[in-house]
C-alpha cells in the first residue's frame, strides 16, 4: 500500500469539451513514434461509445471474488485507425477524380462529439474527460506476468517499467478503463504517468494547468488540506468511475446536475432531470443520487442568500484552491535511497525520478526550447514517458 496517493477530481459541470487538456497531454507526452493514436488524456461525449470504442462495455477489472475478468483486446479500428488516400491516381495518373480514403471512415477519436442522447423534447449530453485512474488496486498490475507495472510507494502513481515490459498486453485486457496503449514501434505498453516529473518539481499536471474551465483539482487524497481530500472524503461529492470494477480508481468526478428540462424550471433536478439518472448510476454507481441531492440542496441554499463551502471550493477561483502539490512530503515518504537521490534535485531540466527504475532522467537537448509553454522544464525522454 502506498504511503500517499495523488488523486484528481474533475467537476463535470464545468467541462466545456474544448480538448485543451487533450492537446496539452498530446504535445507533452505522446508525440513520439508509435504514439500517434494514443490519447493518455481524452474528452468524450456521453452517452456515447467513448475511446476506444465501447471501452465501458467490453470488460476488465475484478469480479465479486476478486478474480480478474479480462476483456478482449480492442482492435486498432476501435481507436480510429489512420486512413490511406488514393493520391496516386491524382498526382501520377492524371485523373480528375477527387482524392478519397481507401475506406469510408466509421470511427475516430471523439467521433460522437456533441451527439449524446437524443430526445426531441430533451436533447442531452455531457463531457467526460479521462486519464489513467492510478487505481488503488490496479488490475493491470495484477495481470502483468513480467511485473513491469508497479505502484510508487511515495505517491501511488502507477507506472510501467519499459525495461521489463515485453508487450504481452495482458494489462490492456485487464484494465476496465482501457487506458493502456500498445506501441507497435517499441513493442511496449505505455500509459498516463500522472505527470509525475512535474509533480516532483512542484508543478501541477499539464492537463490541469492548461484547463480553461478550471475543472480539475489535484492533491494527495490523504492530505486533509488538499482539495481532493475535501471533495472526496469530507463532502463526498466526487465519485469514481465504474466502482463495480473493483479497482478503486483515484480519479474522481463531481457528477453533472444540469438544469431541469425546458419548461419545468420549478421542479427539482431529481424530479425532472435532464440527464437520465439511470445513465449516471451506470457510470458512477448508486451513490450518485445522494451526491446530486446534496449539491442541489447546497445550490438552493446559495440561491436563497446562504453560503456553501463546497460550492465555493468547486468554483476553484485560483490555483491555490484547486491544487496542493507537496513534493517534499512525498519525497520524505520515498524509500531511503530514492529520497537521498532526490533531496538536492537541480532546478534545471535534469531530473531525478523518484520511485522509477534507474537513477536519473537524461537531459533532452533542445526540449525546453521546443515546448517550453507546456513542459515548464520537465525532462521528456523515453525513460520518463514510461
Amino acid at each position: 500500500m502506498s504511503k500517499h496517493q495523488y488523486a484528481m477530481v474533475m467537476d463535470l459541470n464545468k467541462c466545456i469539451g474544448c480538448q485543451t487538456c487533450t492537446l496539452a497531454c498530446k504535445k507533452q507526452w505522446t508525440d513520439g513514434d508509435g504514439m500517434d493514436y494514443m490519447y493518455w488524456n481524452n474528452v468524450e461525449t456521453h452517452p456515447g461509445a467513448g475511446y476506444p470504442r465501447d471501452w465501458h462495455r467490453i470488460g476488465g477489472g475484478f469480479d465479486a471474488q476478486r478474480f480478474l475478468r479480462p476483456s478482449s483486446l480492442p482492435p486498432l479500428e476501435d481507436y480510429g485507425a489512420a486512413l490511406e488516400y488514393d493520391y496516386g491516381q491524382r498526382l501520377y495518373g492524371g485523373s480528375n477524380k477527387p482524392v478519397m480514403p481507401h475506406r469510408l471512415p466509421d470511427y475516430g477519436p471523439n467521433w460522437e462529439e456533441d451527439v449524446g442522447g437524443w430526445d426531441t423534447n430533451n436533447p442531452y449530453y455531457f463531457y467526460l474527460p479521462r486519464i489513467c485512474n492510478h487505481c488503488t488496486h490496479p488490475a493491470c498490475l495484477e495481470a502483468c506476468p513480467r511485473k513491469a507495472i508497479y505502484k510508487r510507494q511515495e505517491d501511488g502513481i502507477v507506472l510501467i517499467d519499459q525495461d521489463r515490459c515485453r508487450g504481452y498486453r495482458y494489462c490492456i485486457k485487464a484494465c476496465p478503463y482501457k487506458k493502456i496503449y500498445f506501441n507497435e514501434v517499441t513493442g511496449k505498453s505505455e500509459k498516463c504517468i500522472f505527470c509525475y516529473p512535474r509533480l516532483e518539481k512542484g508543478r501541477v499536471n499539464a492537463c490541469a494547468a492548461q484547463c480553461p474551465g478550471r475543472i480539475r483539482f489535484v492533491g494527495l487524497l490523504d492530505d486533509p488540506d488538499s482539495p481532493v481530500h475535501k471533495l472526496v472524503l469530507k463532502y463526498k461529492v466526487a465519485l469514481g468511475l465504474f466502482p463495480d470494477k473493483g479497482t478503486h480508481p483515484n480519479v474522481y468526478y463531481v457528477p453533472p446536475f444540469n438544469p431541469p428540462k425546458e419548461g419545468f424550471a420549478g421542479r427539482s433536478l431529481l424530479e425532472d432531470p435532464r440527464l437520465p439518472l439511470a445513465y449516471l448510476k451506470y457510470l458512477f454507481g448508486p451513490k450518485v443520487v445522494g451526491v446530486i441531492e446534496f449539491l442541489h440542496a447546497e445550490l438552493v441554499k446559495v440561491q436563497s442568500g446562504g453560503g456553501s463551502e463546497v460550492l465555493q471550493l468547486l468554483i476553484g477561483r485560483d490555483e491555490g484552491v484547486r491544487y496542493r502539490i507537496v513534493p517534499r512530503q512525498v519525497r520524505e515518504a520515498a524509500p531511503g535511497e530514492v529520497g537521498r537521490r532526490t533531496s538536492d534535485a537541480p532546478a534545471g531540466p535534469a531530473l531525478t525520478l523518484m520511485g522509477t527504475p534507474g537513477k536519473a532522467a537524461p537531459e533532452v537537448a533542445g526540449h525546453a526550447a521546443a515546448g517550453a509553454s507546456n513542459c515548464h522544464g520537465c525532462a521528456l525522454s523515453a525513460h520518463c514517458r514510461a
